[in-house]
């Protein structure tokens, strides 16, 4: 981990009341989140300007909230020029003085949206014991949502009507996948249950959000083929830190089937390396030790030891740049393969990582596997899951279609 350094005066400036006894916390901060000097240099003219003018207008290092940072930066872009990390820069000064007790956690006015939304995602996470990566699609939806309906800070549930939602889902349900459409809708319909839970609804509006139509076994898998899998591994640098990474996600997918999800949130502690095999934490909770293959561990293994950049996360899988800490989730490793297939030229009309599993699952059918045997190696615990395979199964299909009436076109 490279060390950043401050000259004399700098530090001397940075050191001023009345940031200046807790600012080595924030110095120790970017280096363990992996910033540049560069990175580092830009982040701390911020806070220096910021503590300058606590100290001009009277204020002490527990006056510092988010609210009084967006206060400095009015002030501060009325001089200069913004720059994209002068907001996360206070932002991380804000998590460091909370982390050491200086401030409390910030708290949002009443009535506020991110009051609501806070409060909502301490709903799920507690009262729904919603995964943090579920919360996070929850709230976006609700986000959303409540921007296009409350363009204001100020909002106002008694003018909300079932037209309201009946319009919004229309809207933006319509350019998106099916899949899009039914988490949006139950995210919505969670949010009102849980509106009309705390008093802020009179009428339970949940029943007014439309349902997406959904018949089973009603969609095709789309797949890759193992010629494109072999393109797509083929096609990562191995000779930078961001395609040793990649490759180590990409054959997670392709040779075990594992969801986004599950690669996103493996640790190293996960990793038996003597036993030669790795505990997936899966869909909903449950955990599952797999087999770990021989071309899968080393790439895992060349990745934690020449691509891997040091960091306090025990996940395996971290950001390429600063600040260094875990993937964000599902989306993250999704966005890994769509660049993926991008590099590959492969045009797939979709670019997730269910293309490798529903891949993996499709050549185990071609192979002579049965569908409780790709159950297994998916772990779908649900038998009827697994039965949308057998419609890839084209060969086995044509015994059982009846002769079209009047012959061959």
């Amino acid at each position: 981990m490279n060390k950043i350094v401050f000259g004399p005066r700098t530090l001397s400036r940075l050191h001023r009341e009345p940031l200046g006894f807790y600012i080595d916390s924030y110095l120790e901060l970017l280096t363990e989140q992996g910033f540049s000097q560069q990175s580092a240099e830009e982040q701390v003219r911020v806070i220096i300007d910021f503590n300058r003018w606590l100290a001009e207008n009277g204020y002490k290092a527990e006056d510092v909230s988010e609210e009084r940072a967006d206060q400095f930066l009015k002030n501060r872009y009325l001089h200069r020029r913004p720059l994209n990390g002068d907001s996360a820069a206070l932002h991380r000064l804000n998590d460091v003085l909370c982390r050491i007790g200086v401030i409390s956690f910030h708290v949002a006015p009443m009535g506020t949206r991110d009051k609501l939304l806070d409060d909502f995602r301490l709903y799920l996470t507690h009262e729904r014991t919603l995964r943090e990566s579920t919360s996070k699609i929850y709230l976006s939806y609700v986000r959303k949502f409540l921007e296009v309906k409350f363009s204001g800070l100020t909002i106002d549930f008694s003018k909300l009507c079932a037209q309201d939602i009946t319009g919004f889902v229309r809207l933006h349900a319509q350019d998106h996948s099916h899949s899009f459409a039914k988490s949006m809708t139950k995210a919505l319909r969670s949010f009102l249950r849980y509106l009309h839970f705390r008093g802020d609804l009179t009428a339970d509006l949940a029943p007014c959000v439309p349902a997406v139509a959904s018949w089973s076994l009603s969609d095709i898998p789309k797949f890759l083929e193992p010629d494109q899998i072999e393109q797509v591994l083929d096609h990562c640098n191995l000779q930078v830190a961001t395609g040793l990474r990649d490759h180590a996600i990409l054959l997670l997918l392709a040779r075990l089937g594992l969801r986004a999800c599950e690669v996103a949130f493996l640790k190293i502690d996960d990793i038996d390396w003597e036993a030669g095999q790795i505990t997936v934490h899966g869909k909903g909770g449950p955990s599952d030790q797999l087999p770990l293959p021989a071309d899968v561990g080393k790439a895992i293994a060349i990745y934690l030891q020449r691509g891997r950049p040091t960091c306090a996360s025990r996940h395996v899988f971290v950001r390429a740049k600063a600040p260094r800490r875990e993937l964000s989730g599902a989306g993250a490793i999704c966005l890994v393969v769509k660049r993926a297939l991008a590099r590959a030229g492969i045009n797939s009309q979709r670019k997730g990582a269910h293309l490798f599993r529903h891949g993996l699952a499709t050549e185990m059918l071609r192979r002579g596997g049965s569908l409780s045997d790709i159950g297994a190696i998916l772990r779908h615990r649900d038998p009827n899951t697994t039965a949308i395979y057998a419609k890839v199964d084209l060969t086995a299909l044509r015994e059982l279609a009846r002769p079209w009436p009047g012959g061959e076109l």
